[in-house]
C-alpha cells in the first residue's frame, strides 16, 4: 500500500472547486470531475491537520468557520476532507436520503440538528447508506446513536456524542433543508469545503483551496524540520533565536514575538 507521502505526490495540491465545466460538458463528465477533485482534496489533507489548515487560513486572511467545541469523531484518529453536502434535519431521515439522491462521491454530509443532545438523529442505517453512495463521511451538529455499529462501519462520523433514543418529533420542513446547514453560529452551504480530525471540524469556501493547502503544507514542513531539530538536541529557543528576541524587546517594548518570528521566517504562531 502506498503511503500518504506518495499519494500526495500523485494527487497534487491543485484541487480548486471553482466551476470549470464548459456549458457543453455532459452531466456524467461533470460528476466524474467533481469526484476526482474530492479524492484529490482528501489525499492532499492526508498529511495535514485542522490546526495546520487553520494556521494557513489565518496567514492568508481566509475566513474560517470552526465547529463548536465538543464535536468529536465517533472513532478516534479518523479524518476527512471534502465538499459539504448540507442538510437540515426536521425529525425524519428522509432528508438525508433525499440529499444522497444527488450526492457525489467524496462529499461530506453536514447535518444541522440544532446542536440537540436529546436525540440521536443518525445511526447505522444512515451511515451504511452514506458509505454505499460514496460519501466521505458525516458531520452532525447534534448527536448520533448505534455507536458500536458505527465503529464497525468505519465511515468517519463526527458529532457531540451518543444518545440512545431517536427523534420523537416531526417538524415542518422549510425550503433551506437541502441547501444549507447551521453549525453553531454560522452557516455551511453545499459546496463549502470541510476538514475534520481529532482537533475538530472547520469549514472554508472553495475559492482559494489550492493556496490554502499549499501554505498549510509549507507550515507542516517547517514544523517537521523544527521537531527533528529538537530531537537532535537543537532546542526550539535556539532555532527561534529567542535570546535575540529578548534583547530586542528589552530596548523596544513594542517589539512582539510574532514580529520576531516573521523576521526570521520561523513562524510557529500567527
Amino acid at each position: 500500500m502506498q503511503n500518504s507521502t506518495a499519494l500526495v505526490g500523485i494527487f497534487p495540491l491543485r484541487v480548486s472547486y471553482r466551476s470549470v465545466f464548459p456549458s457543453f460538458a455532459k452531466p456524467a463528465e461533470c460528476e466524474q470531475a467533481r469526484s476526482m477533485k474530492a479524492e484529490s482534496l482528501s489525499y492532499a489533507f492526508a498529511e495535514l491537520s485542522t490546526p495546520l489548515v487553520a494556521d494557513a487560513a489565518l496567514r492568508l486572511k481566509i475566513p474560517l468557520r470552526i465547529s463548536p467545541p465538543g464535536i468529536r469523531a465517533v472513532t478516534p484518529n479518523q479524518r476527512l476532507a471534502g465538499p459539504a453536502l448540507a442538510v437540515r434535519h426536521f425529525g425524519s431521515v428522509d432528508v438525508f436520503l433525499e440529499a444522497m439522491q444527488g450526492a457525489q462521491p467524496g462529499e461530506v454530509l453536514v447535518i444541522d440538528n440544532g446542536g440537540r443532545l436529546d436525540e440521536g438523529c443518525i445511526g447505522d442505517l444512515t451511515a451504511l447508506e452514506a458509505e454505499h453512495c460514496g460519501l466521505a463521511g458525516i458531520i452532525v451538529w447534534g448527536a448520533h446513536r448505534d455507536t458500536p455499529e458505527l465503529r464497525q462501519i468505519r465511515l468517519p462520523i463526527f458529532s457531540y456524542g451518543a444518545w440512545p433514543a431517536g427523534p420523537q418529533r416531526l417538524d415542518p420542513r422549510d425550503s433551506s433543508a437541502l441547501r444549507s446547514a447551521r453549525f453553531g453560529n454560522f452557516l455551511v452551504e453545499s459546496g463549502d469545503l470541510v476538514f475534520a480530525d481529532d482537533d475538530g471540524c472547520l469549514f472554508v469556501t472553495a475559492e482559494r483551496v489550492d493556496e490554502l493547502l499549499s501554505v498549510a503544507r509549507k507550515i507542516w514542513q517547517r514544523e517537521r524540520h523544527q521537531t527533528e531539530a529538537i530531537k537532535s538536541g537543537h532546542s526550539l529557543r535556539e532555532q527561534l533565536e529567542f535570546a535575540r528576541y529578548l534583547e530586542k524587546r528589552a530596548t523596544d517594548s513594542s517589539y512582539t514575538f510574532r514580529e520576531h518570528l516573521r523576521k526570521i521566517s520561523g513562524a510557529i504562531e500567527e
